[in-house]
């Protein structure tokens, strides 16, 4: 459905895009993943039209988008800092791409329910928005976008500004309409986890370039070279050889043991564990037990085998 194909775009000399490619057919959640500065939302920008690209092309639908304006791609956006109308009400904006296409009141007005329904915020619709949390005005932007009924949606770092507690909430809700919807969409994001919640697929960018695309579990299993298991969390990196941390068992020691924990940090449902082996190295391993080894600890540890990853 939408191909990019080899798009470079410079600013002041300098690549924001070098020859950067990406696909997402119907139905598809790509996950635009990446540290800051890799590209991302310049690639959502050319894709919406918003950057013209000094080099490659857009395809959606077979149809090549160089000379196709902004309003006239069926593309819906979402930012981050939502880009509401701050002089209209919930209504007012979700309804306003209806309006500049010159649907009726009534198609306006009952598609605007729908929406608000569906994205959880029905009887909001005379609602300022100035009076909506940051994740209330999230669904307005997102429903906003939807009214249109967009071909493909991006988003760009929709949760970044929210706390973690909205975040998760909306994360779910944002899986679950891409599911009921049958949306295609590009998720930029810097958040692995969000990346793997929501993405069919996982489009990993670095220096300008999407460097690797594919299903979580097969980017998880099989990172594509050493920046890209690490940027993916994945510590344990010695020369070509990675080992997953939850490959990783560690038990208090029987006898001597194997090293001793450095740290061991609750992150949530898991405690991340550094362990010292007796001979130099170090290794990160997860827990999921309440009575887990603690600093100072001497431990033995285990590698399973299927969780050693061999880099190029």
């Amino acid at each position: 459905m939408l191909r990019v194909e080899d798009v470079s775009v410079a600013f002041d000399g300098k690549a924001a895009l070098d020859r950067a490619s990406l696909d997402a057919g119907d139905a598809e959640v790509v996950a635009l993943l990446g540290p800051s500065g890799s590209g991302k939302t310049t690639l959502l920008r050319v894709i919406a039209g918003l950057e013209r690209p000094d080099a490659g092309r857009v395809v959606l639908d077979g149809r090549d988008l160089a000379d196709v304006p902004p309003y006239r791609r069926g593309i819906g956006l979402v930012f981050q800092d939502h880009a509401l109308f701050p002089h209209r009400d919930v209504l007012g904006n979700v309804s306003f791409g209806l309006r500049m296409r010159g649907d009726s009141a009534d198609a306006i007005a009952a598609r605007a329910r729908d929406l608000l329904e569906l994205v959880g915020l029905a009887g909001f619709g005379h609602r300022s928005v100035g009076t909506l949390s940051g994740g209330e005005r999230q669904r307005v932007a997102l429903a906003r976008a939807l009214a249109p009924q967009p071909q493909i949606l991006l988003l760009d770092e929709p949760l970044g500004s929210l706390d973690r507690r909205l975040r998760d909430r909306l994360l779910e809700d944002l899986g679950r309409l891409f599911d009921e919807l049958a949306l295609t969409a590009v998720y930029v994001t810097h958040d692995q986890g969000e990346a793997f919640a929501l993405g069919d697929r996982v489009a990993v960018m670095r220096e300008g370039r999407v460097v690797q695309a594919a299903t979580p579990d097969e980017l998880w299993s099989h990172p594509l070279d050493l920046d890209v298991a690490r940027f993916l969390g994945i510590g344990n990196v010695d020369g070509q050889t990675a080992v997953r941390p939850e490959a990783v068992s560690v038990r208090r020691a029987a006898e001597a043991g194997d090293g001793t924990v450095e740290r061991a940090v609750r992150t949530g449902p898991a405690v991340r564990l550094i362990v010292r082996l007796d001979d130099g190295r170090r290794l990160e391993a997860l827990s999921t037990e309440l009575d887990h080894p603690a600093a100072n600890e001497r431990v033995d540890v285990e590698i399973d085998p299927e969780g050693i990853i061999r880099l190029p």
